[in-house]
């Protein structure tokens, strides 16, 4: 049995290690003009409605299982919080190319919107360690719903960094910082491993937030149909993994 959990907490820390490469690749792909932006709104497009499926069929049953009724409200807990960092706190965050070089040019502004997403990706890295230390299946899906977001996070603090003055290695350091803070929550995660009745369902709380309110809204600013139905492709990869995968 220890040894299973051994194998789970290190392919945690191994994919851990991948998603935090994902917000590399997004941060590089961002310091060049020739690749289509297209592509961007068709990751946060698929990635909405599978991070929506997976909080709803997988991640919200399963904290009930460990935490009862409790966990709802921790899952409440988890979307205000992200709301708290992204919206209140960097109230110029949005996911996504910044244009607006006069808001970033201030300080204040770029270091929240950078807490923001910092405090997002931490909780990232929870969210692949939780669903491991659960199940590998859990684990899995997880890191999917997690990877396919992780490109529009690095395209998108590298745009603020660019949009702030900052030179290409510095719009590309701040990607890696993303990807360290996900690497953090996979330790912490690993670490304390006894609260996972609380880790997991906050970390569905922020998925669902991420999903919901971050990446839906980008969607729906696109008039293009073939976008709009990725998300509902999204839904269905989930539910042909469950039938095809999970026993």
């Amino acid at each position: 049995m220890a040894s299973i959990e051994t194998s789970r907490v290190v392919l945690a820390a191994a994919l851990g290690l991948l998603a935090a490469a994902g917000n590399l690749l997004g941060g590089y792909f961002v310091i060049y003009r020739n690749w289509p932006r297209r592509f961007l709104q068709y990751f946060i497009a698929l990635g909405a409605g599978y991070m929506l499926a997976v909080a709803f069929l997988e991640v919200i049953p399963e904290s009930v299982r460990l935490a009862g009724n409790n966990a709802f409200g921790i899952i409440l807990v988890g979307y205000f919080l992200i709301h708290l960092f992204e919206h209140t706190i960097a109230p110029h965050f949005h996911f996504g190319e910044e244009t607006h070089h006069d808001e970033v040019s201030h300080h204040h502004v770029r270091t929240t919107m950078m807490l923001g997403l910092a405090i997002h990706t931490f909780f990232d890295g929870v969210a692949i360690a939780s669903g491991f230390l659960v199940s590998t299946w859990l684990g899995a899906i997880i890191f999917v719903a997690i990877f396919l977001h992780k490109l529009p996070e690095g395209f998108t603090v590298a745009s603020v960094a660019l949009a702030s003055g900052h030179s290409r290695r510095n719009a590309v350091l701040a990607s890696g910082l993303l990807g360290a803070a996900t690497l953090l929550g996979v330790l912490c995660t690993t670490l304390l491993q006894s609260q996972l009745k609380y880790a997991l369902p906050l970390s569905g709380g922020v998925t669902m937030y991420v999903a919901a309110t971050d990446l839906l809204p980008e969607i729906n600013r696109e008039p293009n149909w073939r976008i709009a139905l990725l998300v509902f492709v999204g839904v269905a990869t989930l539910l042909i993994m469950q039938r095809l995968f999970h026993v």
